[in-house]
């Protein structure tokens, strides 16, 4: 066996001492270990977004060991075992790409993700492209996936011109809506449709909403808290300076990338 085999298996033989001789181990559920897994998973984002290594390879290393829990509990109930878990994705990975373990032909990348959503819909058993996006993913990352999914069968604009004339549209539609109408719901209504339109023609540019919004929100937290630090080393507290005191400090910040 190769390292990464008995390496892998060590895990394997650790879980398996720590499901029988730990108290806490052993009480765990697939539903007491689900809203860990989530946070272990956003634990993963931040490192990516931080664009660190050696916080990257920790973090993968505690979702390896949650999805080996998983399959453990299931295997004690006789559902299945790690090695169905891993014979599955391999049957997944081949099923899917024809063209590397087949003989068909493709042009490119878009091409190759146009026939993953036919595979999942022809041979799968699947009754919609957009089964596969979970229920429970932030609506921008929903919007984005589902938005990847139907133009992956075809069902998307021709032009990153068409797409940008809708978020104009939209943005006219949220505007009146916001202006002429009493109706809060409206507003809500036509705002969800620009902002879902604004993700589509992030995606025909190839930018990552989430990421670009993630990216946003750190970058006003460094610029909000440099404020926040000058207004104390000055003396002040921001409740009672003027905004126009707030926007010279808020002007060193943009001055001092992160």
């Amino acid at each position: 066996m190769n390292q990464e085999t008995n390496t892998f298996n060590a895990l394997l033989s650790i879980l398996e001492k720590l499901r029988a001789e730990c108290p806490w181990d052993k009480k765990q559920t697939w539903e007491s270990l689900r809203h860990l897994t989530i946070e272990e998973t956003f634990e993963l984002s931040d490192a990516i977004l931080d664009n660190d290594g050696e916080e990257v390879c920790k973090e993968l290393g505690d979702l390896l060991l949650h999805i080996a829990f998983y399959a453990k509990i299931a295997s004690e109930k006789g559902l299945f075992d790690i090695a169905d878990v891993l014979e599955k994705i391999n049957n997944k990975l081949i099923r899917r790409h024809p063209h590397i373990f087949g003989d068909v032909v493709v042009s490119g990348a878009e091409e190759v993700k146009s026939n993953w959503e036919r595979i999942k819909i022809e041979n799968e058993n699947k009754e919609s492209v957009l089964e596969g996006v979970p229920r429970s993913l932030p609506s921008l990352i929903k919007a984005y996936r589902m938005q990847e999914k139907a133009a992956g069968v075809g069902f998307d604009w021709h032009s990153d011109t068409d797409v940008w004339e809708k978020v104009k549209e939209e943005y006219g539609e949220f505007k009146e809506a916001v202006n002429i109408t009493d109706n809060q719901e409206h507003a809500e209504e036509e705002f969800g449709d620009l902002l879902f339109a604004l993700v589509n023609y992030a995606r025909w540019k190839n930018i990552n909403p989430e990421d670009a919004l993630e990216k946003a929100n750190r970058k006003f937290i460094h610029r909000f808290q440099h404020v926040e630090q000058r207004a104390k080393a000055s003396g002040k507290k921001l409740h009672e300076m003027t905004l126009a005191e707030m926007d010279v400090f808020w002007e060193e910040a943009k001055k001092h990338k992160k």
